[in-house]
């Protein structure tokens, strides 16, 4: 399915509106964990808004330096490296809703006319601007998920 740029700004507008209440949970719920052994929400939410930021750099790079390589990151390495679990939720939260708002703007701008412009990831080879937002809007998707199912207690 083809979707176009009212399609992909309506879903990441969904996922930010989703997404920010969830930096308020209790400190009870932030430890919560979807399954035995995965990341509970904190994490996950710390997760989101730095992938955001690395997402966000890539299409920001694509459209001004086209040509780069874009580097692949450990986000396992990111949860000990920044320490994740030591991390206030809301310095996370106000990153994210930043970088979202940015994301938002440059889809608005640039997702029909220049989504089509390839770059080359070093782990996945070659991806386009176009689904570099799709990325950034499911990850964020797939994680709402995750969190969803700790709060209910499912694993």
């Amino acid at each position: 399915m083809r979707q176009s740029a009212m399609d992909i700004i309506a879903k990441l507008e969904s996922t930010r509106e989703k997404t920010l209440p969830y930096f308020r949970l209790s400190m009870e719920q932030l430890d919560r964990t979807y399954a035995p052994g995965k990341w509970p929400i904190r994490v996950l939410l710390h997760h989101i808004a730095d992938t955001e930021t690395v997402l966000y750099d890539r299409v920001r790079r694509v459209l001004s330096e086209p040509g780069q390589v874009q580097w692949a990151f450990n986000q396992d390495a990111w949860v000990t490296g920044l320490h994740y679990l030591q991390q206030p939720v809301e310095l996370s939260m106000n990153m994210y809703a930043a970088v979202r708002a940015c994301v938002i703007h440059q889809a608005r701008l640039h997702y029909e006319i220049d989504g089509a412009r390839e770059f080359v990831h070093s782990e996945a080879g070659i991806r386009t601007l176009k689904s570099e937002f799709d990325r950034i809007a499911n990850h964020n998707a797939h994680h709402l998920a995750q969190i969803e199912q700790a709060l209910q207690g499912k694993s």
